[in-house]
């Protein structure tokens, strides 16, 4: 069994903050409780109201954007989807973007008091979009990192579910920092352990779980719900271009050179919306992980283009 370590959410950010030579900011963690009985739940940083909302992907939450929102030094609001993080599961296991939007909304109104720059990853690039079409007063600016709706992610997907269809519980958190690196997930042996401290939690039985729902479903029920998988896309890419093509806020669309984007996905997404940008980055699918402070450099510019 486990022994319990006396360790809060907040703990590795002042080791983070100074490996990039920045102060840490004031973080809390918010919960805002649902009609239907669930939650939502995120992390607010910094002083003041937040002008910058993040969206992690699937399988990930909120304290995936830790070292970017460092490096972006200002108030920030990071939201654990629906069946992520602290926030509630679904009892339908439906975790498409426009359900998942409607969380997000909720946690918007209740939580910041002006139109957002909205980041999202993967999964919370596309519930970015649906957000986005749905209430355009909530989102100042969008920003979709390495997802588009027609995306092919075959094989990252077929990875992850192969990785989530073993075990759902372990007797240690380094079992699970074992299996990841084993399957290619995570860098660092001490950036993959903060991960999976931050993704699980210690049962009753002292046994160790995956907090996100993703990793409690089977293999078939994961690729129905996976925006990435080529099997389901009949769903998501219509909504999802439909979405995108309803957003009235400027879009940029970022990239990852090592990534799922490829070339032609980009002049896709190029041709679809004209008037989007496309940005580049050196960087994995997790670009907010891998290549943080040049996603915080264009978040910034963003800003500064849009007279925030």
């Amino acid at each position: 069994m486990e022994v319990a370590i006396d360790i809060t959410e907040f703990s590795y950010l002042p080791a983070q903050a100074e490996a990039l030579g920045v102060p840490v900011p004031p973080s809390e963690r918010l919960t805002l409780p649902l009609p239907d009985g669930r939650r939502v739940s995120g992390v607010r940083y910094g002083s003041g109201s937040p002008q910058i909302t993040l969206l992690h992907g699937a399988g990930l939450n909120a304290h995936t954007w830790d070292t970017t929102v460092l490096a972006l030094q200002q108030p920030v609001l990071a939201i654990d989807l629906a069946g992520h993080g602290d926030s509630s599961w679904r009892d339908d296991a439906d975790y498409t973007p426009r359900t998942l939007a409607v969380d997000v909304a909720a946690a918007l109104d209740a939580w910041t008091d002006r139109p957002q720059v909205l980041v999202g990853q993967s999964l919370g690039g596309l519930t970015g979009a649906a957000l986005a079409a749905a209430r355009p007063d909530l989102v100042a600016e969008l920003i979709v990192v390495d997802i588009t709706p027609g995306i092919d992610t075959s094989a990252g997907p077929a990875a992850l579910r192969e990785f989530y269809a073993g075990p759902t519980d372990f007797t240690t958190r380094d079992e699970l920092v074992d299996r990841a690196i084993a399957f290619g997930f995570g860098g660092a042996r001490a950036d993959t352990e903060r991960g999976v401290f931050l993704n699980t939690r210690v049962r009753p039985d002292g046994r160790v779980e995956w907090k996100h729902h993703f990793a409690h479903l089977a293999a078939q029920a994961l690729a129905a719900h996976d925006p990435g998988d080529v099997s389901a896309p009949s769903v998501l890419n219509a909504t999802g271009w439909q979405d995108l093509d309803q957003v009235t806020a400027p879009v940029t669309l970022v990239r990852a050179l090592d990534g799922f984007v490829s070339a032609a996905d980009a002049d896709d997404f190029a041709r679809r919306l004209p008037d989007a940008s496309v940005v580049a980055i050196q960087a994995t699918h997790n670009v907010q992980e891998t290549a943080p402070a040049q996603l915080a450099a264009l978040i910034t510019d963003r800003i500064a283009t849009i007279g925030m």
